[in-house]
Parts: C-alpha cells; structure tokens; sequence
C-alpha cells in the first residue's frame, strides 16, 4: 500500500537493533550459539542509522494524579515510612512484576540488606519465592526494612529519601531510576535487562552489576559490599547529580 513501516519497541532503541541484527551478528561469529558476545565485544549501532530524534522518557509528573498500569494494589503507605526518613538515605528493592527467586537467593538478599545497615523499602510479590509462599530467614527483622506487596513506583522514585535502586533493570525502571538521579545495584534476569545494565554501569557509570558467587548465588556479603560501595564512593553521586 506504500505506507512506511512503523515499529514501536518499548525496550531501547539499542535492544531493537540488537534484535533486528541478530543473524547478521550470528553469521559474522559476533554472537555464539548461547546468544552470548564473543570475546567480550562492544556492538556499536551502524553509522549509516538515520536518526530523527529522541521522545521521552515519558514519565507521570504529578505525582497527585497517577494511574496504575498494572495488576497489584499499591500500598502507598510506604510513602509515609519514607517520610520520616533522612534525603537520600533508603535503599529502594524492586524486581518487576514477572522476576522470581530460589529461597536461598530470598534469604541472601533479605540478609544482605540488613547487613548494609540502611534502611530499606523492599517490594516483594506474593509469588516472588518462584510461585511458593514467601518465607524470611531467621534472624531477619531488625527494624530497618519496610516490605510491601506492590509500591507505588514512579513516586517512591521521585521522593527525596531514596538514595539507590536494587532493580532488574528493564527498560521502565532503568528511565524511571536515572530521571530521578539514583544509583542502580544491577540485578538482571533476561532479555533486554542485561543490555540495559552495560548502559547503567559501562557508558553512563550510574551503577554496579552485582555478581552469581561460584555456586550460582548473590551473596550476602556481595550485596552489602555493592551497596556500600555505591553510597561512599562520590563517582556515583557526582554522575547521577
């Protein structure tokens, strides 16, 4: 019909491309069987890309006229909590709506948070225990964490207490972190989250990616060294500042 062909992608515009190049990448042996970069290879996008502009983030500035887009109930409540916490001082936790854990890597993360000392909002999912009921390990509770189900996100990112985001990264929660100038502890799953991480952590040091251990697990200690490591080292305030 003549009409020029439209995509609209909501991950970046570097994933589409990534996606779009796919079996070029694969017969150049730029990619292996597993999807993974050889060698540790940086894809740049082609220069011969026409480019037209950027558009958004499209974020909800209002903060008093908001509109859930998903299925849970937000607890707004944790709103008040972070009221009464110091500017820039509260670890926000938040995995997205589909991220599922092993109860080993449940426990670590509760307990690494606690470990860092901070105070934490920590959103955890009914079915986030890999669909079983969400059990926390002994010893765990000392006071600093606030847990809800579901969180009122673009706010809790925009209110002056939060200091770090412990995020999956997708592409919604990485344009709602770096719009509000947080620091990210990287925690990526899949697809695009991992490209995303680069971003955060390679071009725009914004974050740190926190590593599996040797038998597949993000340690406590890990956790808590990352975050440490993200709210005394003035690199990461400076760049998101």
């Amino acid at each position: 019909m003549g009409a020029e062909p439209v995509s609209f992608s909501p991950p970046s515009v570097a994933c589409l491309a990534f996606l779009l190049h796919t079996p070029k990448l694969l017969d150049q042996g730029n990619l292996n069987t597993n999807g993974s970069l050889q060698n540790g290879d940086v894809i740049s996008l082609s220069n011969d890309m026409s480019f037209h502009g950027v558009s958004g983030p499209f974020l909800i500035l209002d903060s008093n006229n908001v509109n859930s887009t998903n299925f849970f109930s937000e607890d707004s409540s944790c709103l008040r909590w972070l009221d009464s916490k110091p500017d820039g001082s509260v670890v926000y936790v938040s995995f997205g709506s589909l991220a599922v854990f092993s109860q080993q890597q449940l426990d670590e993360l509760a307990l690494g948070l606690e470990l860092s000392g901070r105070a934490f909002l920590w959103v955890v999912r009914p079915d986030l225990a890999n669909g079983s009921q969400v059990v926390y390990p002994p010893g765990f509770g000392t006071g600093l964490g606030e847990i809800v189900e579901w969180a009122p996100q673009n706010r809790v990112l925009s209110h002056p207490s939060i200091g770090c985001f412990v995020s999956h990264c997708g592409w919604n929660s990485t344009m709602e972190g770096v719009s509000n100038g947080l620091r990210f502890l990287c925690w990526p799953y899949f697809a695009d989250q991992l490209h995303n991480v680069r971003y955060i952590c390679d071009k725009w040091g914004i974050g740190l990616k926190i590593d599996f251990d040797e038998v597949g697990i993000r340690s406590r200690y890990e956790i808590k060294n990352e975050i440490d490591m993200l709210f005394s080292d003035n690199k990461f305030l400076r760049k998101t500042h």
